[in-house]
């Protein structure tokens, strides 16, 4: 019967450095290991999150995700030539120690290398690295970053060979967000308001907040040192829940007041020190993605957000209704007055509100949706389409024209225009 048993000459030294540098290996490896679950674990607040870091592990983290394609190559690479080494050297090592005989041999080497691969190399690091994905990350993102230079060629020539099988393999295994948005014009479906409200749910997650939010000319608030009276008076004349409270100007906003908290106080007199009532104010980046803030909004419990830009001036407000209604369409209550974004004179000539959107001024036209996009450039508004095509601030009367529609400002509030006067089709 075949037998094992321990080799005769054994060279000790050799086995130390072999056995060394095999446990360097499995270190490696688990650390690829590791590392490929928390860069791929990451979300988008935590990569926002690092974003805002300055130390240099997590800029490293932000600029190897940059190039997810390249970092995957790497990770797959170096994971796959460390287990082949450890592969060798722990079959060398155990010849060097062992005398097999037989069926022993193959038995003994698979068992061992594949418990060492698996426990050390891959489950553990994995399973640490699932609950620990910051850390892991930004832990190993130097060495993760020496390693995307080494292997750079052969990362390079596996990525370019992928998208060239990409290329050949069939486009429709997976549906895009633009594509789900025109399976959505090509549904039939009962009535327009389920079509618009299936329209709303695909372009959700695209959504930013600048594309939904009240803009600052149309923010209601009160000035810190309005006197209690005149708090009252504003919540009766608006019928709004939630008010900004500010300092200065809205640039300055000290917090939201809650109409619902002065309920308690609404017998007190003028003297009465209502701001200690407010709460504090949540602050948004007007690029920021609907869906997310919805999770925000859903996580601290709060329906109304302020929109600044990358100065910290303030830009508009966002509340959890401007949000609903991206998917179910205009929500309306007992409180809320009728707007009407337009008054249409005749067949041809209409009255706009400058502040009509852009998407609402073509559908109430009946033109397809983005004739404008061509020339509407950062506008989002009828009257910053007008001040996209005339390049400059916008006076009473100024007349421009644009795919067959003659625009004019017939009032300025300020240096807004307020209402702009519009003729389209035959009556050019």
């Amino acid at each position: 019967m075949d037998a094992i048993g321990l080799a005769p000459d054994i060279d000790s030294a050799q086995i130390v450095v072999q056995g060394a540098i095999c446990l360097l290996l499995l270190l490696i490896s688990a650390m690829v290991s590791g590392s490929e679950v928390a860069f791929f674990s990451l979300t988008r607040t935590d990569i926002d999150s690092l974003e805002s870091k300055r130390d240099t592990a997590s800029r490293t983290v932000v600029a190897l995700l940059d190039d997810v394609d390249r970092l995957l190559a790497t990770i797959l690479i170096v994971n796959n030539l460390v287990n082949i080494c450890i592969v060798i050297l722990t079959s060398n090592l155990i010849d060097a120690v062992f005398r097999f005989g037989g069926m022993y041999e193959f038995l003994f080497k698979t068992v061992v290398v594949t418990f060492l691969l698996l426990l050390f190399g891959e489950i553990m690091p994995k399973v640490f690295s699932q609950s620990n994905p910051i850390k892991v990350a930004r832990t190993f993102s130097q060495p993760l970053r020496l390693f995307n230079w080494a292997v750079y060629p052969v990362a390079y020539v596996l990525m370019r060979m992928s998208n060239r099988i990409g290329r050949l393999a069939p486009k429709n295994a997976e549906l895009s967000i633009e594509e789900l948005a025109d399976a959505v014009d090509l549904t039939q479906t009962a009535s327009q308001k389920e079509h618009q409200m299936l329209s709303g749910i695909v372009s959700f997650v695209n959504t930013e907040v600048v594309e939904i939010m009240r803009p600052r000319v149309d923010i209601t608030g009160i000035e810190w040192t309005a006197s209690y009276e005149e708090v009252k008076r504003v919540i009766v004349d608006t019928g709004y829940s939630r008010i900004p409270v500010y300092d200065d100007d809205l640039d300055d906003i000290k917090g939201v007041l809650y109409v619902k908290d002065l309920l308690s106080h609404i017998n007190n007199g003028d003297d009465f020190g209502w701001q200690q009532l407010l709460r504090k104010p949540y602050f948004v980046p007007e690029h920021k993605k609907i869906d997310d803030l919805l999770k925000d909004f859903q996580r601290q419990k709060i329906h109304l957000a302020i929109v600044v830009d990358e100065y910290g001036s303030t830009q508009g407000l966002v509340s959890l209704e401007d949000i609903m209604e991206e998917v179910v369409g205009e929500i309306s209550d007992e409180s809320d007055e009728e707007e009407r974004l337009y008054v249409r004179i005749d067949e041809h000539t209409y009255i706009f509100d400058g502040k009509t959107h852009i998407g609402e001024f073509e559908r109430a036209l009946g033109f397809e949706e983005e004739t404008f996009a061509d020339v509407e450039g950062h506008a989002e508004t009828l009257a910053g389409l007008m001040m996209e095509l005339k390049s400059d601030l916008l006076r009473r009367g100024d007349r421009v024209t644009a795919h067959g529609v003659q625009m004019t400002v017939e009032k300025m509030e300020g240096h807004r225009a307020d209402k702009i006067k519009v003729v389209v089709g035959d009556a050019l």
